[in-house]
């Protein structure tokens, strides 16, 4: 097996481009990830990140561009990458006929672990994700949180030092998600590094420690989540308003306030700024002395969603089952 280079990057990506015909699914992506930390990738369906993990899981060749895993690359040793990784997917990619534990020492033969390791692993990472009970009952009788843990543990049987996770908590509910966010903090702080792709801006924020913010096929922004929403200034004012035309107005009236800080979203003006106690009185006595009165006003902490709405136009929407405990996801 050919040497990787020791030092401190699990996944080096550089100017890495996938394109299907006329459509360019990736187009010079560009990031690192460090040993031993949660780089998360960011962006809505069509972004370009599950290319990106197919091409750094050896699945696709790239058509521009070179990508590392552990110092291996992905296109001149796929077979050196391959023992570097495990993958999980956004449905669960196991046997619903076999029992938890059948599917974890099944993925362990496959892996070609020594044949007396291959149970004491599966008991192994049943008992770390909480599946022990339920370890000789078919996995058609899970629920969803379940399978998508086994899942996860499938992906860790061989004890690879870099996990791609791409979208793993889609459709689980609140509880699931919660818990697996527990499991994929505990692996990283055992010297596991994770790529994990997401549409969920609060579990970006959550888990990362870097995000990158992919858009047609593009990192358009890469940095820590609080130095991306620092971006946009320490506070969030929001103004409500009964029409359209009092809203243009208004945006109109408080536009010179925060340079390049003002934006309208239907009836709603947003202003982001640093000092925003200073802001939203100003912003009141102008539209006061303008005869406009805001039928609502909201002050909050810039969040994930604000910078991904600045940084590519498009808004993010709550979508799908992960409603009811109001995670944001991006259509």
């Amino acid at each position: 097996m050919a040497e990787s280079r020791p030092d401190g990057v699990a996944v080096r990506v550089e100017d890495l481009a996938k394109h299907f015909g006329d459509v360019k699914a990736i187009d010079g992506v560009s990031f690192e990830v460090p040993r031993g930390t949660i780089f998360g990738l960011l962006g809505p369906n069509g972004s370009g990140k599950t290319t990106t993990v197919r091409v750094l899981a050896t699945i696709l060749r790239p058509d521009r561009g070179r990508a590392e895993v552990m110092g291996y690359d992905v296109v001149r040793q796929p077979d050196e990458v391959r023992y570097q990784i495990g993958m999980a997917g956004q449905s669960a990619a196991v046997d619903a006929n076999l029992t938890g534990l059948e599917n974890l020492q099944l993925v362990g033969r496959l892996a070609q672990l020594a044949t007396r390791d291959v149970r004491a692993r599966a008991v192994e990472l049943l008992a770390r994700f909480d599946l022990e009970e339920a370890g000789d009952r078919p996995v058609r009788t899970y629920s969803g949180g379940m399978r998508r843990r086994l899942d996860v543990a499938a992906s860790l049987v061989a004890r690879p030092p870099v996990l791609f996770l791409d979208e793993p908590t889609t459709g689980l509910d609140i509880q699931s998600r919660t818990e697996l966010w527990g499991v994929i903090r505990e692996l990283v702080a055992d010297g596991a590094t994770v790529l994990l792709t997401t549409q969920y801006l609060e579990e970006a924020d959550r888990l990362a420690d870097r995000v990158a913010v992919v858009d047609v096929g593009r990192v358009v922004a890469n940095d820590t989540p609080a130095a991306l929403k620092a971006r946009l200034g320490a506070t969030v004012i929001e103004l409500a308003f009964a029409d359209a035309a009092a809203s243009e107005k208004a945006l109109a009236i408080l536009s010179p306030l925060v340079s390049g800080g003002v934006e309208r979203e239907g009836l709603d003006v947003r202003l982001t700024a640093n000092d925003g106690a200073r802001v939203l009185m100003e912003a009141l006595r102008r539209l006061d002395g303008a005869g406009l009165a805001p039928g609502g006003v909201s002050v909050r902490e810039p969040s994930l969603d604000d910078v991904f709405l600045r940084l590519t136009g498009h808004h993010a929407e709550v979508t799908g089952p992960s409603t009811a405990d109001g995670a944001r996801s991006v259509r």
